[in-house]
């Protein structure tokens, strides 16, 4: 389905801007240093830095925890957590320009902060709103001491700020920024709106695809009767969703090491003592649109439901678009909303949008919970909330307890639809009836087969044989993704053909380089090299170079540059695009073979020389490759060699249970803990280690911390 969107916002002003109406930039709300300090007195957070930088809290509450997180992230990566601050808020087009605008408007259309303003109190916890107030205050604390590096208007931040964060963010990692540029698509705003809300803003470059691996294998299939758990996140390596390492640790219990993205005030995924969990990314059907009859076409105030007319709910929009130095343009639209949800005027008619996630504020809270739990029932009763909307979800004790669910608020929505397409909005059989429970999602738990997996791939495919979800007890309403992946075929390989996992066999198997036999990487390598007509047609050098390649992204490798390049440019950056139905893999090759050539004189330059990992001064070979165990997605669409590494691999950490609360944990980062400071030691001081596929292994207890602390000093009190 295309839509032209007629409600513009990207193009907002312009007859404003040819009339030369410029409009200064008020001044923001002053913000009280002084009061700052006085909110922080409240609270007192020990920060100590490891060898590498990366910062541990101790506190005695959770409260003084968050807050002491808050500060020692804001020290490593303030700029990122601000723009967090004002996407957030639907207020960046005022820092970004107009760029922005419609993201703004697609913020403020969503209505979290509308929701948030109306149940910040009723819906979140005590301990949550604790916890969110916490880590605003040690923002605000850093702003009052660090007044320069704040942009004006950032703070004072609020608990409110920090419970927006994850309800505008956590719904675009099931696509729907993707499903809502497919439903106005050709050339209008708000795909565009969509795009550059995932390219510019979370920084996710066009056609990478925020992916990840999961495992857990149970005491019945390790060749010692431990338990381990790999939590290995697929992202940009930096930006608003890039990982940050921290261990947080309070005097009321709370105790992980994990990672986080700016402006969360709790481990996302982890381990501790107790138990450990690691999410990946799922594409469940969580985006319905409904075709609206209204009263009006081009300035609608009622639509038809059920028979009669309703009004729809009107908010007046407003936000200011910056246009250089201190002027700004204001701006005021109208958003709508139906029973459905958000509602969208275009020139092919009224539509409205249902999505997963629409109007839950309770994102922190869960993960709040999941930090908290000591034992598989917490943890499982934390994931009943479905208030994360989408990812899969590998969990692992110390008890030798491991599970995989298809976390997903599936909507309760009527079956024998073909939910695809814009269905009426006048039917109120067809709108929403809450969301099902966790009870409705595929999951294994406790498998005979010893082990879970998720890459990405299809649920049904999580386990061993006679272990996996069955397809026929999730009908098509349901919305359950079924794609695979190179990862998810050779994860199931490598776990599932061994029956005896030592502890090196399993950190060796996910530092897989391989590319399956079945791939779209070597289907389309047999379908180059078995055509006559290519090596007839000036292209035999490179088939040669093909035919010899070994399927493998090694460093060392002299066939993986050609291959996958020219995979990348055939199917995009996934390669296992199901979308590309008859992609040219003849020309595919003859333009990448001939950048190749260009730039290193020949057709089978070494991997490593290829793709690389630059951060700064140091440039690194890696191992691994788009879509491989080993995940490395290089940059850009345009070929400026060497191209450097942009996502995959990023922080990982590997969780070895030998009984209950007898854990070892090693981790790593692809860069360092200073995400922003190019003169710390720490800016890239973990990169050789991350290269060379070794780890480092935190200091878990206060006394072995505080022998290597690289810092160690106090924030509130």
């Amino acid at each position: 389905m295309k839509i032209a969107l007629r409600m513009t916002v990207g193009a907002v002003g312009l007859a404003v801007l040819a009339a030369g109406f410029y409009f200064k930039t008020p001044a923001p709300a002053r913000f009280d240093a002084g009061a700052a300090r006085a909110a922080a007195s409240g609270y007192d957070a020990r920060i100590i830095r490891d060898a590498y930088g990366v910062p541990h809290i101790y506190g005695a509450r959770d409260a003084d925890v968050a807050f002491g997180l808050a500060y020692a992230h804001a020290e490593d990566d303030w700029k990122t957590i601000e723009d967090v601050i004002f996407f957030a808020r639907g207020t960046l087009a005022q820092r970004k320009g107009k760029d922005a605008a419609i993201t703004d408007y697609l913020v403020r259309a969503m209505g979290a902060g509308a929701a948030i303003a109306a149940r910040y109190e009723t819906d979140l916890a005590p301990q949550t709103r604790a916890i969110a107030e916490g880590y605003a205050a040690g923002l605000n604390l850093f702003c009052a001491e660090e007044k320069s590096r704040c942009a004006p208007g950032a703070a004072p931040v609020t608990g409110a700020d920090i419970v927006a964060g994850f309800a505008t963010r956590t719904p675009f990692f099931y696509g729907l920024d993707e499903r809502l540029a497919e439903i106005f698509e050709g050339g209008v705003e708000i795909a565009e709106a969509a795009n550059h809300t995932r390219e510019s803003f979370l920084q996710v470059p066009r056609g990478f695809e925020i992916g990840s691996n999961a495992i857990a294998v149970a005491p019945s299939r390790a060749a010692d009767g431990h338990t381990r758990l790999m939590v290995n996140s697929h992202q940009p390596y930096t930006g608003p969703v890039a990982w940050y390492e921290a261990r947080v640790k309070s005097e009321e219990g709370w105790d992980m090491i994990g990672g986080l993205f700016p402006g969360a005030p709790v481990i996302l995924h982890g381990a501790g003592p107790d138990l450990g969990w690691a999410f990946t990314v799922n594409k469940p059907d969580l985006v319905d649109v409904y075709a609206l009859e209204v009263d009006n076409a081009k300035k609608p105030t009622k639509y038809k439901f059920d028979g009669g007319w309703r009004d729809f709910d009107l908010q007046k929009v407003k936000f200011r678009v910056k246009l250089w130095g201190a002027f700004s343009l204001p701006v005021t639209r109208r958003a709508l909303s139906s029973v459905h949800g958000p509602v969208f005027i275009t020139d092919d008619g009224a539509f409205a949008v249902s999505y997963g996630g629409q109007d839950e504020i309770r994102t922190i809270e869960q993960y709040y919970r999941l930090n908290r739990a000591t034992n598989y029932a917490e943890w499982r009763g934390a994931m009943e909330m479905l208030a994360i909307p989408s990812l899969n979800v590998v969990y692992a004790d110390g008890d030798g307890i491991i599970a995989y669910y298809y976390n997903a608020a599936l909507p309760d929505r009527a079956a024998g639809v073909d939910w695809s397409k814009a269905q009426g909005g006048d039917n109120p059989a067809l709108v929403w009836r809450g969301k099902r429970t966790l009870n409705d999602v595929p999951q294994v738990v406790m498998p005979a087969s010893g082990y879970v997996v998720n890459a990405n791939h299809t649920p049904y495919q999580s386990s061993g044989a006679g272990d996996n979800p069955d397809p026929a007890r999730f009908p098509p309403h349901f919305g359950v993704d079924e794609a695979t992946t190179n990862r998810g075929q050779r994860i199931q390989a490598l776990y599932g053909g061994d029956a005896s996992i030592t502890g090196e066999e399993f950190v060796a198997y996910k530092m897989d380089d391989a590319y399956a036999e079945s791939s779209r990487v070597m289907e389309l390598v047999r379908a180059l090299v078995a055509s006559p007509a290519n090596e007839a047609d000036g292209l035999a050098e490179a088939i040669d170079v093909l035919r010899g390649w070994d399927g493998k992204a090694t460093k060392d490798s002299r066939g993986a540059a050609l291959a996958l390049l020219t995979a990348q440019r055939a199917r995009g950056a996934l390669l296992n695009d199901q979308a590309v139905e008859t992609p040219d893999y003849a020309s595919a090759l003859r333009w990448t073979a001939a950048e190749i050539k260009a730039e290193y004189g020949r057709l089978d330059p070494e991997w490593g020389e290829v793709v690389r990992l630059q951060r700064g001064a140091v440039s690194l070979p890696l191992d691994g490759g788009p879509d491989t165990l080993r995940a490395v997605y290089p940059t850009g669409e345009g070929r400026d060699f060497p191209l450097a590494a942009a996502g995959g691999d990023t922080y990982i950490l590997y969780a070895d249970w030998s009984g209950p609360r007898d854990v070892t944990i090693k981790t790593i980062h692809q860069f360092g803990a200073a995400t922003l400071d190019e003169t710390s030691r720490h800016y890239a001081d973990q990169a050789p280690v991350f290269a060379a596929e070794e780890w480092k292994t935190p200091a878990m207890t206060l006394d072995a911390l505080v022998a290597e602390a690289t810092a160690d000093y106090r924030v509130g009190g």
